[in-house]
């Protein structure tokens, strides 16, 4: 695998100097396939570089954009399948969600209960700064209304697992960062739709309750199939024998709806009620899921490996299918975009770091809210904006946050790692005024 990555970063540097070539005028038509072709031998041969490594992931992202940039005929439409069909993005997202809900625990909650401050500081800086200073950015950037509101989205969602890894990184206070993720992943279903409410609404409709749902079915359904999942782990025999003949019962429901049950009760039950039994449907389907997931981990548990890879794939899916949707706009505005990125992710890291000392949190602790408020789940955004039918609008801020929000959070963990805070005593009455340093 080394040799393979030495040898693409010898691809990437011909592919390189062909884009040039091209670009000089000397071959035109080799433009594009020269820049696809530098952009991917270059994410293969990062691996190869100890310093480059950890961008690896960021360097695909880029694929994604620059695919989409050059192909989007391609990459929007695959045969006969249209690549936004909503069920295809509805599925997906479910698969990206499951993926890091693989990487929780039930434990990651007790954090609640041991730092509770901690715990209140994150998730009031998580959901007042990011939103509010999406709002600002709007009001200062004139953006077409439904790309000004992508931005509000990203910053009303909660933080992704990214932050937990650059928590990790900066040695900051790991157990915080994802404790504060568990919660504000738990807590988004109110809060992304109330926060979308207050600051969007003069933008694009807002339909609360159906943005809600939404979250429900592509975050806390999938989601929860993962903790259950981690809860039979370690469950008693006869309680894993008692969830195994409920996911019997769900999965003869699932049948029956399929089979046509549905339409039946369209025609029996008042809409309000249609809706509450579809989204209990997602939670059936969700603990079938959970339950087929924890037999196969026994089986094979290289599985639990494999999932944050499915994340990542679906991550990169939605970059380039919103990047080939916003095409146009990206043309037009994409450079303007990058400068919002970088003050929204800018303002996330500065002021989620001094509200956090102000509030009376340590300097490890700070630093970790300054990663959970700067780095957002871009990868909910992409999923609530391609649920609502507006991937290419709603969900284009998401495409061009994200891959800078990795590069960011990379570069500023692995200074603070560099820089690890030694853990402060605890306050004396004669010192009490000391002032707090980054």
């Amino acid at each position: 695998m080394r040799s393979l990555r030495r040898a693409s970063l010898g691809l990437a540097a011909a592919a390189a100097a062909l884009l040039l070539a091209a670009l000089a005028g000397v071959i035109p038509s080799a433009a594009a396939p020269a820049a696809l072709a530098t952009a991917v031998f270059a994410a293969i041969g990062f691996g190869a570089v100890p310093q480059l490594a950890g961008y690896q992931y960021t360097a695909w992202i880029v694929v994604a954009i620059v695919a989409g940039m050059l192909y989007p005929d391609q990459l929007l439409h695959v045969g006969e399948l249209d690549m936004r069909n909503p069920w295809l993005i509805l599925i997906i997202i479910q698969l990206v969600m499951f993926g890091m809900g693989s990487q929780m625990h039930l434990a990651d909650f007790e954090g609640v209960i041991k730092t509770p401050k901690g715990v209140a500081v994150g998730l009031l800086c998580q959901f007042s700064i990011m939103p509010t200073m999406g709002w600002l950015l709007t009001r200062v950037f004139e953006f077409p209304p439904e790309i000004a509101a992508g931005i509000i989205l990203i910053g009303a969602c909660s933080s992704g697992l990214a932050s937990n890894v650059m928590a990790y990184i900066a040695k900051a206070n790991l157990a915080l960062s994802i404790t504060v993720t568990a919660v504000a992943t738990i807590v988004a279903p109110l809060m992304t739709p109330l926060l979308m409410r207050f600051y969007a609404s003069t933008l694009v409709e807002v339909a609360f309750l159906g943005m809600m749902l939404s979250i429900v079915k592509i975050v806390l359904a999938p989601i929860g199939a993962a903790l259950l999942a981690d809860y039979l782990r370690r469950a008693p025999v006869a309680n894993v024998a008692r969830v195994r003949a409920f996911a019997a019962a769900c999965a003869a429901w699932l049948v029956f709806i399929a089979a046509g049950g549905w339409g039946w009760l369209g025609g029996v039950l008042p809409g309000h009620v249609l809706t509450a039994v579809g989204i209990a449907g997602f939670f059936a389907a969700a603990i079938l899921f959970g339950t087929v997931y924890h037999a196969l981990r026994e089986r094979f548990p290289a599985i639990q490996d494999l999932m944050p890879y499915a994340s990542m794939f679906g991550i990169i899916y939605f970059t380039a299918v919103t990047t080939a949707a916003g095409r146009e706009y990206l043309l037009q505005i994409g450079a303007l975009l990058f400068v919002a990125a970088v003050l929204h992710n800018s303002a996330g890291y500065l002021f989620g770091y001094g509200f956090s000392r102000l509030l009376g949190l340590d300097r490890r602790s700070a630093r970790t809210m300054a990663l959970e408020v700067g780095m957002q789940n871009g990868g909910m955004a992409a999923g609530i904006a391609g649920d609502l039918g507006k991937l290419g609008t709603l969900g284009l801020a998401a495409a061009v946050f994200s891959p800078w929000m990795n590069i960011s959070g990379s570069i500023l963990a692995n200074i603070w790692g560099r820089h690890a805070v030694r853990e402060e005593p605890a306050p004396r009455p004669d010192n009490g005024d000391e002032r707090a340093t980054v």
